[in-house]
């Protein structure tokens, strides 16, 4: 178990709640935002979890992200909705796109929504276990137009950002829950090494003139460095695909995105809830996933000591030992939430070790 300062799960949503409403975000959404980054660094995702928190205030502070509002409904079919959501806090969005989009799946057997003009929405693996332990398959696509950070593949100048996807299957017991960006790396990641000075163990970047790297100083250079494809220089053509389809699936069926130019730091979303009992029912469905997580989990291992592992049953492990022990930050947030309790006076919950 780490020996760095461990925080209680509930105090620190708490925590963070205050310092969301201390700028106007109302307390349901103050809330849901707190609750989510906090699911991020329960997950292990560490780079989008609490690290958020102070960029999100100074966006608040800069009327980038909007602390208090409405959703507008620009268009609506039973089971397709496309929101704008006029800059307001991405968790928030999601959240509520989710829960609206399993309503109507209960009823439709699937419901789709996107979202224009949101918020940053933070780590998309923090949305999956709820409504997939309820029986829903849950898809999450994301992708920033303000930002550029990955080339397309044979190029050497960023046209996307990382365009993760994350979905979440139900089983009969913990679900398998993926969060992948369409790069082999985030940009999240990249500038933290980048700050620190680190370089990443492998050569997962480019430089402008499409050398592979793995120093995130490349990104200081102008024109800047790039964040390879997921495949890498062998088979980026993969990552390539995916990421289009990202952009497709969010900017192309929310009619907003690049080809628009926008400048605020957030995010174009799409989320799909399907429902297995519309198809063969909940029971079946389970069935036939059970069998697959168990053909994996007994599959003879390359390596003894590393058994097969489902994708988010690390995550899960993670969140059950720190609810019951404590939240043990990464040093950088630790350093980053220190400040935000000095600079705001409002003081951090005590530490449970």
């Amino acid at each position: 178990m780490s020996d760095r300062p461990r925080f209680d799960a509930q105090e620190l949503r708490a925590w963070a709640t205050r310092l969301f409403e201390a700028r106007g975000v109302d307390t349901e959404k103050a809330r849901i935002v707190a609750a989510i980054l906090v699911e991020g660094d329960l997950l292990g995702h560490d780079t989008h979890g609490l690290a958020l928190l102070g960029p999100y205030l100074r966006k608040i502070d800069e009327g980038i992200m909007k602390p208090a509002g409405s959703i507008e409904v620009v268009s609506e079919h039973p089971a397709a909705l496309l929101w704008d959501g006029n800059g307001l806090p991405g968790p928030w969005l999601t959240v509520s796109a989710i829960e609206e989009a399993a309503k109507r799946a209960n009823e439709l057997g699937t419901a789709t929504i996107n979202i224009r003009r949101s918020g940053h929405i933070a780590c998309l693996a923090a949305y999956l276990e709820k409504p997939a332990r309820n029986g829903m398959v849950i898809e999450i696509f994301s992708s920033d137009p303000s930002v550029t950070s990955v080339a397309p593949f044979g190029g050497t100048r960023a046209a996307f950002t990382p365009n993760p996807v994350a979905y979440a299957i139900p089983t009969g017991s913990d679900p398998v829950m993926v969060d992948v960006s369409t790069s082999i790396t985030t940009n999240g990641m990249s500038g933290r090494l980048q700050a620190a000075g680190q370089k990443f163990d492998h050569d997962w970047l480019m430089d402008n003139t499409g050398r592979p790297t793995n120093d995130p100083a490349v990104f200081a250079d102008e024109p800047p460095g790039t964040i390879q494809l997921l495949g890498g220089m062998d088979a980026g053509h993969k990552g390539f695909g995916l990421t289009l389809f990202v952009e497709a699936m969010t900017g192309g069926l929310a009619a907003f995105g690049r080809a628009d130019e926008p400048n605020d730091w957030g995010a174009t979303v799409m989320v799909r809830a399907t429902d297995p009992a519309a198809f063969g029912g909940r029971s079946a469905f389970n069935h036939q996933l059970d069998w697959l997580v168990d053909a994996c989990r007994t599959n003879p291992p390359i390596d003894s000591d590393r058994p097969v592992r489902l994708p988010g049953e690390r995550g899960l492990a993670l969140k059950r030992e720190a609810l019951a022990h404590g939240v043990a930050l990464h040093q950088h947030v630790q350093t980053d939430i220190e400040a935000l309790a000095a600079a705001t006076g409002i003081a951090l919950p005590p530490t449970t070790t």
